[in-house]
C-alpha cells in the first residue's frame, strides 16, 4: 500500500478468512476492556467515536477567548510498525501464545515470507485495537504532570487552568499549550512516554504553532481570525479531491458514458461532503463546484472536438426544478455541492461507554440519523 504522505510501499498483513475470524473473536473480547481503560480523549478506531467527534472536542477547546494559543502536533514515526511487541505481550490482557501468534505472522510478498520483529502486522482486525491501548495511558500521564491540585489530586478543572488538552485519533496527536514553551516541554514527555514502548515521534512532523498560524488535523485547517476559530477543510484535503476527480474525468472517463460517469462522481462527492459538512465548508464546496464544471467541460469537448460550446452544453448540461446547467441524464444527475447544508456535529459526551450507556449511543446515532437525512 502507498502512503499518502511520501510515496513509499507500505506492507498490508492481510490475514487469512480464518485467520481474521480467529482475531475477530478476540477483538471482540478485548474490545470492552480497552474502552474502559481508554484515554477518554482517544477517537480513532473506537465504537461510537469519529474523526468529527475529535473536530468537535478541538473546537470546545481552542473556540474562546481565553483558550490556549499554542498547539503540539504530534505524529508518531512508523506506529503501526515499531511497537515494541515485549510491551505487548506484557500489557494486554490476552492469551500470550495467540497473541504472539497474531504478531509474528508477518507478510508475504512476490512469496517469500517476511516475519514482523516489531510492530503489529497491518490488515488485521485487531492491529488497530492493539496500537490504540499501547497509546492509551498519554492522557493519564499528562494529568499527573499537570493536572494535580496542591493535595496531589487529580482534578478536570485544572485542565482549563493550565489549558492543557490531548485530543487524539488513532497516532495523530495534539496537545495544546498556553505557552511554547510548555508545548516543547510537553514534547519531551510525550518522547519519554512512546520510548518505552518502541515507539519515537516524527520530528520533521512534530512541530508547534500558534493558533493565529493555523494548523491541519484529520483533514481540516484550525486556524483563529480575529480571536474567533474557523475550522475549514484543509488544503491537501481538496487538492486530493480535485486530483481525483480530473483523473476520472480527463484520463478515466473519456470514452464513459455520461451516466456512468455520474455515478461514480457522485458517490466520490458524497462521501467527501459528508466528512466535511460540519466545519466552515460553503466557498470551498462552491470552488468544488466551480472546478467540477470546468474538468467537465473538458470531458465534453474531447468527445466532441467538433462541435462548438453551446452544442455541447445543451447536449449535457440541462434545466432541473428550475435551477439550469445541471449535468445530467434522464435517470441521474450530478449534485450540487452548493446545495448541501452546513450542519454543525452534536458533540459527543466523552465519559460515556458505548458497552455500558447503550441508551446514549444508541439515542445519539437516532439523532446524526436524523441530521443526515436533513441534510441529504
Amino acid at each position: 500500500m502507498e502512503k499518502k504522505d511520501k510515496k513509499k510501499k507500505r506492507p498490508l498483513g492481510i490475514p487469512t478468512m480464518y485467520d481474521r475470524a480467529i482475531q475477530t473473536l478476540y477483538a471482540f473480547a478485548l474490545e470492552p476492556i480497552a474502552e474502559v481503560k481508554g484515554d477518554k480523549v482517544s477517537f480513532g478506531f473506537r465504537k461510537g467515536r469519529s474523526a468529527k467527534d475529535a473536530c468537535e472536542q478541538i473546537f470546545c477547546v481552542l473556540a474562546r477567548k481565553c483558550s490556549p494559543q499554542w498547539i503540539l502536533e504530534g505524529d508518531i514515526k512508523g506506529c503501526f510498525d515499531n511497537i515494541n511487541h515485549e510491551w505487548l505481550l506484557e500489557n494486554i490482557p490476552m492469551d500470550k501464545r495467540i497473541m504472539k501468534q497474531f504478531l509474528k505472522s508477518g507478510f508475504i510478498y512476490k512469496s517469500v515470507l517476511f516475519p514482523t520483529e516489531t510492530g503489529s502486522p497491518q490488515g488485521g482486525s485487531i492491529s488497530s485495537l492493539y496500537a490504540n491501548m499501547t497509546l492509551d495511558g498519554l492522557e493519564k500521564l499528562i494529568q499527573e504532570h499537570y493536572h494535580r491540585n496542591s493535595k496531589g489530586k487529580i482534578e478536570n478543572h485544572y485542565r482549563a487552568k493550565t489549558k492543557i488538552n490531548l485530543i487524539r485519533y488513532a497516532d495523530d496527536f495534539i496537545v495544546t499549550a498556553n505557552t511554547k514553551e510548555i508545548a516543547e516541554e510537553l514534547k519531551s514527555l510525550i518522547r519519554y512516554f512512546l520510548k518505552e514502548r518502541g515507539l519515537e515521534l516524527s520530528e520533521e512532523k512534530t512541530t508547534v504553532v500558534h493558533i493565529d498560524d493555523g494548523f491541519d488535523f484529520l483533514g481540516w485547517t484550525f486556524r483563529k481570525h480575529q480571536h474567533k476559530l474557523i475550522i475549514r477543510p484543509s488544503k491537501n484535503s481538496v487538492k486530493a479531491l480535485m486530483r481525483k476527480m480530473s483523473t476520472i474525468i480527463l484520463k478515466e472517463g473519456k470514452a464513459q458514458k455520461q451516466e456512468d460517469l455520474i455515478r461514480r462522481l457522485n458517490s466520490i462527492l458524497i462521501g467527501w461532503t459528508n466528512y466535511h459538512k460540519h466545519v466552515v465548508a460553503s466557498r470551498t464546496f462552491s470552488y468544488v463546484n466551480n472546478t467540477l464544471y470546468l474538468l467537465l467541460e473538458q470531458w465534453a469537448k474531447h468527445r466532441h472536438p467538433q462541435k462548438n460550446k453551446w452544442w455541447r452544453l445543451n447536449k449535457y448540461w440541462h434545466s432541473k426544478n428550475g435551477k439550469p446547467w445541471v449535468f445530467m441524464t434522464d435517470k441521474n444527475y450530478l449534485i450540487n455541492l452548493r446545495t448541501i447544508d452546513i450542519r454543525r456535529h452534536p458533540k459527543l459526551q466523552i465519559s460515556r461507554n458505548p458497552f455500558i450507556d447503550e441508551k446514549y449511543f444508541i439515542k445519539r446515532r437516532l439523532r446524526l440519523q436524523t441530521v443526515a437525512a436533513r441534510n441529504g
